[in-house]
């Protein structure tokens, strides 16, 4: 008999059943396989979409941690935080979170005076400019603190009374421009003005301080109006930031938590905002940064932020139009003339390296700028929602 037909005949025929259940198996298999993959697919698109920065997507307030400070064992060294880390929150779907009349402290004013207490090296030069175009575009009037020998922005109780009372004098629509601290006018039983203000990168900011105040042109200006003012010492006009920074220099080492008042001591940001209190004095501390945030939220109309003059701009016209209406035509009409507002073109380029080294030691000014952003961008974003701003 031949080897085929033998092997025929041994053959064991396979139940019909048996065909059929393993048939099953492997569709239930392909099945389960295929709803696994789509979900596996589908977590990794929501997590692709979290970590890509969309345009609503902004920096979080409590973006950074000072977790393990360390201090190089050299006492002229810088102080580090290495564990700065940012972190992007998503986007602000309820609508509720973005009315406009909840991020507009406009309303809230007792009068129509609008109180500019600006922060040096913000631009606020070109904001104050602006407003003066604006005041007679808009029919405002325009007031602003004169030139002083020497400039307080920290004043004492009875001094800021005088402030208030002065500006809470100014007849409506008015504006008061000046180099101050915050100043709650309510704590003195006097009417609420509109507060606006300007901050920028707090690195950047220190950067452009520290040249502007070597600048030759600004000690001609001030021997002009302060003959007798004596002249600074020609090694102190010629040492550049960067050496500063790396050489540990006294001016330059940024502590937490260091008090130091004077010309050479700008770079508290958040000072102007946190007001006249001791508690706003030491630099890069906690307490400071959790009262600026909180005067920014309860107090100011609008602060914007330098690099975005466009959402600045929109959102001031919007949120104050009395005083910002046609204010991005009138800072494009002559944007050449605003963008030379003083400039500083002695200011050499700092590297990014003496820059990250600056910056980890500016957490919660940077955390605070990043704060003023968020709201920033918020108000336009409820603008955009609410009445259809492009």
């Amino acid at each position: 008999m031949p080897k085929e037909s033998m092997w025929r005949q041994r053959r064991v025929p396979v139940p019909k059943r048996t065909i059929e259940l393993v048939a099953l198996m492997a569709i239930s298999s392909t099945l389960f396989l295929f709803l696994h993959t789509r979900d596996l697919h589908s977590r990794l698109k929501k997590m692709e979409v979290r970590l890509q920065p969309g345009e609503d997507d902004v920096l979080s307030a409590n973006q950074l941690s000072s977790d393990g400070i360390q201090t190089d064992s050299d006492t002229n060294s810088i102080v580090h935080y290495p564990n700065v880390q940012r972190v992007l929150v998503g986007q602000y779907e309820d609508r509720e979170a973005l009315d406009i009349d909840a991020l507009n402290n406009t309303r809230r004013s007792d009068r129509e005076v609008l109180f500019f207490n600006r922060v040096p090296k913000v631009g606020s030069q070109t904001f104050m400019e602006l407003l003066r175009r604006l005041s007679i575009k808009n029919g405002f009037s325009f007031n602003r603190d004169r030139v002083q020998r020497v400039e307080t922005i920290r004043l004492a109780p009875i001094e800021q009374l005088h402030l208030a009372r002065m500006v809470s004098s100014y007849s409506e629509p008015s504006v008061y421009v000046k180099h101050v601290c915050f100043t709650n006018f309510t704590e003195f039983h006097l009417p609420e003005p509109i507060y606006i203000n300007i901050v920028r990168d707090p690195v950047e900011r220190v950067i452009s301080w520290y040249y502007y105040v070597r600048a030759p042109w600004y000690y001609v200006e001030r021997k002009q109006i302060f003959p007798d003012l004596p002249l600074p010492d020609p090694n102190w006009l010629k040492k550049d930031f960067e050496s500063c920074v790396l050489k540990g220099d006294r001016e330059c080492r940024y502590l937490q938590g260091e008090i130091h008042e004077g010309i050479g001591d700008h770079r508290r940001q958040t000072l102007f905002f946190c007001g006249h209190s001791e508690k706003c004095t030491p630099f890069n501390t906690v307490g400071a940064l959790e009262r600026a945030k909180l005067a920014v939220e309860k107090h100011y109309a609008v602060v914007g932020v330098l690099e975005d003059i466009n959402t600045t701009l929109t959102v001031l016209e919007n949120y104050i139009p009395r005083f910002f209406q046609g204010a991005t035509d009138v800072y494009y009409d002559q944007v050449n003339s605003f963008t030379r507002i003083n400039r500083n073109f002695f200011k050499p380029p700092v590297s990014e390296e003496v820059k990250n080294l600056v910056r980890n030691n500016f957490t919660r000014e940077v955390e605070f700028y990043q704060f003023c952003k968020q709201r920033l961008y918020r108000q336009y974003r409820a603008l955009k929602l609410q009445s259809g701003v492009p």
